[in-house]
């Protein structure tokens, strides 16, 4: 069963969630991040760059980025990355990749699965869920063996992520993500989840059948969970009572603060 904290804030999300990535650096320097976009993980951004850590010996992987815009797109997820992680974390630009960075698209899964294998893989993967279950874009249907590979959007999917561009139509069709097996691969998932909008896809993922059909149900078979939500998004959990009482009877040791 995953660990859920459920709290009232994306504030307080983003504090545990850097509590986390600090924990992990404090004890290696050169960590490993698997790095999630868009608006979910903005307050744990924050809230670790409020802490002044030295993090220019960490590395970086993001998740996916989209295929066919034209370099230096604002949208493109380099360079979402680059002004909402690089740039405030002080990271090492060169120590930080995006899958298809390098080399021909048919060949940059293949190539971005060999570079995070040469970095040792990743210590900590931050996720968010989208309301059709996806984790990275892994739409419904995809492999949960799957590796990093191109792939194609679903229409709420790009609705979804319209609200970034002009217009529907500005939104790619393609993707190219790290797979459900990439994912697994993590020694530890941190998932965000905010708001109601989450809360059913969120249920269904932690406490529902692993299935392809809602991808992120796939953190069930992961040994190291951390799921974050607000109450907003944990409004149908199951055993919501339990998860609240498990995390305030946590021992010592198992405080990242």
């Amino acid at each position: 069963m995953a660990e859920v904290v459920i709290v009232e804030s994306e504030a307080q999300a983003g504090e545990i969630a850097s509590a986390l990535i600090a924990r992990l650096v404090h004890s290696k320097p050169n960590a490993v991040l698997g790095l999630a976009t868009g608006s979910t993980p903005l307050s744990t951004w924050k809230a670790l760059a409020a802490r002044n850590l030295d993090l220019s010996k960490v590395r970086g992987f993001a998740l996916d980025e989209y295929v066919g815009l034209p370099p230096g797109h604002p949208e493109s997820y380099r360079a979402v990355i680059d002004r909402e992680v690089v740039i405030p974390l002080h990271l090492t630009p060169e120590f930080i990749r995006v899958p298809a960075d390098s080399g021909p698209l048919e060949f940059a899964g293949e190539e971005y699965e060999n570079a995070i294998v040469d970095a040792g893989g990743i210590d900590l993967q931050i996720l968010g869920i989208g309301v059709t279950g996806h984790i990275g874009f892994n739409e419904p249907g995809s492999s949960l063996a799957s590796l990093t590979r191109v792939k194609t959007l679903t229409d709420q999917t790009r609705r979804d992520n319209a609200r970034f561009f002009n217009s529907i139509d500005e939104v790619p069709t393609h993707c190219i993500t790290q797979g459900l097996g990439t994912i697994l691969r993590a020694k530890h998932l941190v998932l965000l989840a905010f708001g109601s909008a989450k809360a059913e896809t969120l249920a269904k993922a932690v406490e529902g059948p692993v299935t392809a059909s809602l991808p992120a149900s796939v953190i069930q078979l992961h040994p190291n969970v951390t799921v974050i939500t607000d109450e907003a998004a944990a409004a149908r959990l199951q055993f919501a009572d339990y998860y609240r009482a498990a995390w305030n009877s946590r021992l010592e040791w198992e405080k990242a603060d």
